[in-house]
Order: structure tokens, then sequence, then C-alpha cells
């Protein structure tokens, strides 16, 4: 009796672990930011598409934003339960890369399309834009006309903008006033700072400070007003342009270690890149897709600000001093 009891057991832990084990086969865990996630985002629709692709379960964890992505990878290290990450940017991805948390994608580029091209074994980009000081035109009668004159003219109209630590967006901030103020940066931000309402974590929350009126303006993308004309009719958010030139980012995704041996994890990447995903990014994620679509872009977006020479820092100057940049803004902003 007791044999066969202890052989039942046995039996039902065998089932019970084959079919755990079928299960993690048939799901696909995504860590990406949480406005990628959220019911207006492109979350819902690139699920519904990849699942009726793929017959399995994609999960999308969601993380405040893009540097919290790369930060909580870190922190679980080989352990991590994403197979993906998705929302990091090209400048974050010499710092990814080094980590050795993410393995080569193995798909073919061939749909992929982005300012300067592209050719990457790890990363693969989703959508791209350029980062922009939006305003609310009802509260700023002449917005700045250039990063200087956004710096150096005084304490209003006052901006929302997020942490460099936590936020992509942030991080582009920091880059765009490394981009053109270089060694003086440190004095930059100490005007800038006389204009600074609040620093938010993430993106979503300083931009909603912009649409429930509590900021004049805020760091979003050109690409921004686009949400506004097409989803609400209303014109009233514009994006300055500016002299200098607008900072691009590149959003990308890349395979983790962990989700290698996955292969729903190269069946995404690959999906990614085609019109199931690309479609949905223009009004949904309010960026310029990275791949192929069929959907023609709404002509909305031939009137947002495309600059033909973006600003741009190398990734590998990037992950060397990110840590000296961001300690340099922190010094002046926490006075």
């Amino acid at each position: 009796m007791r044999t066969i009891r202890t052989s039942l057991f046995a039996t039902a832990a065998l089932i019970v672990g084959m079919s755990v084990a079928s299960a993690r086969d048939k799901t696909l865990t995504v860590y990406t930011y949480e406005s990628f996630t959220s019911e207006w985002g492109p979350g819902p629709k690139v699920r519904e598409a990849f699942e009726a692709e793929c017959s399995c379960t994609l999960d999308f964890v969601p993380v405040a934003d893009g540097v919290a992505l790369l930060n909580r990878l870190k922190l679980e290290g080989e352990g991590t339960e994403a197979d993906i990450v998705l929302g990091l940017d090209t400048n974050l991805t010499h710092e990814a890369r080094a980590t050795g948390l993410f393995a080569p994608h193995g798909i073919t580029l061939d749909n992929v399309s982005v300012p300067g091209g592209w050719s990457d074994e790890v990363f693969v980009p989703f959508d791209y834009g350029y980062f922009a000081v939006v305003y609310d035109t009802e509260a700023v009668k002449t917005p700045p006309q250039s990063l200087k004159e956004l710096v150096e003219g005084g304490g209003e109209p006052k901006i929302a903008i997020q942490d460099p630590r936590t936020s992509t967006p942030g991080l582009g901030l920091l880059l765009w006033v490394k981009a053109i103020y270089g060694d003086d940066a440190k004095e930059a931000w100490a005007k800038l700072q006389e204009r600074v309402l609040t620093v938010t974590p993430g993106w979503s929350e300083s931009y909603g400070l912009l649409t429930s009126g509590e900021a004049p303006m805020v760091l979003s993308y050109t690409t921004s007003p686009a949400y506004h004309l097409i989803a609400e009719r209303v014109d009233r958010y514009k994006a300055a342009e500016f002299a200098e030139g607008h900072y691009i980012q590149i959003e990308v995704a890349g395979i983790t270690t962990a989700g290698a041996d996955n292969p729903l994890a190269a069946q995404f990447m690959q999906f990614m890149t085609g019109p199931g995903f690309q479609d949905v990014i223009p009004e949904t994620n309010w960026m310029f897709p990275a791949g192929a679509t069929t959907e023609p872009l709404n002509p909305v977006f031939a009137d947002m600000i495309r600059p033909e020479e973006p600003l741009v820092i190398d990734p590998q100057s990037i992950a060397e001093n990110r840590d000296a940049w961001i300690d340099e803004w922190l010094e002046v902003m926490s006075q």
C-alpha cells in the first residue's frame, strides 16, 4: 500500500510538473513601462494580436518607466522572470548590453527603418520620436523657441520634467542639455531649476499635470499634440520647435538570457517589427513606427516636428558618464 501510494504521489507530481512546464512554455513575460500597458496604450491591442498568432499568453509586467526597467533587471539578475524587456532606448543600450543579461535576438531586421539605419544583434527598435517641450496654448502665449531660451529665460512659465534616474524622457532631457551645454551643463541646470515646477518619476505623472492644468509646460515628445488632435479633436497643446534641434529617442526591446530558451521570445520580436504591432504604435504610443505598417500615418503626423538631423550622444559615452551626469543634475536639483 505504501509503495502504491508513493507511486501515485510521484505520478501526480509528475503530471503537475508537466502541466506547469507546459503552461510556462506557452507564456511570454514582457517587462515594459506603465503607459505601454495602460488601457489607452499599445499593450491591449498588441496582446490581442500576438495571442491570436501564437495561441499563447502574453503577460505584460508594468514598471514605472524605461530607466526603471533596466534598474529592475539589474536587481533581478539572471533570476528575472522577464523573457523580453521592451521600453529601453538607445541611450541605455550600451549599459544594458554590458550587464550580460541580454541574448542575441536571432531575427531578421528587413522591416526595421529608423533615422540613421539599424544593425544590432541584441536590440530591436519598435518606435522612435523626438523630445520636446509641450505647452498649453491657453496658459503660455510665448513659448521658448530654443533650449537656451528655456534654460536662461527666467522662472516662468513653469515646466514639469521627469527624473533621469527612472525615466527615459528624463534621461533624454539630461542628454539634451549636455549636448547643447557640454561642460557648462551644471550651470545650465542651476538656471533651469528656477523654471522647474516638479520632477516626477515617470512620463505619465508629469503629462497628467499638463492636461489637468497644473503645469503649463511639460517635457514630452514632438508627437504628443497628435494625440489631442486625433483622439480629442483639441488643438490646445503644441510642441515648441527649438532652434538647436531636438534629441532623438529610439525605443527598443531585447530578449533576456533567461528568456532565450523560450521560442515565443524570438517569435514576438519578429512580430514586433511587422504590421500586427507597428500599425498600433502611432495612435496608441504616439510615436513614429520603426517597422513595417499596412496602415498609413494619419495626416496629422505630417505636421509634427521631425528634425532632419536630430541631436544624439553616443551610447558608449552615455554609459561611461551617465552616473556622473546624474550626480551633477542631483547636486543642483536637490538644493
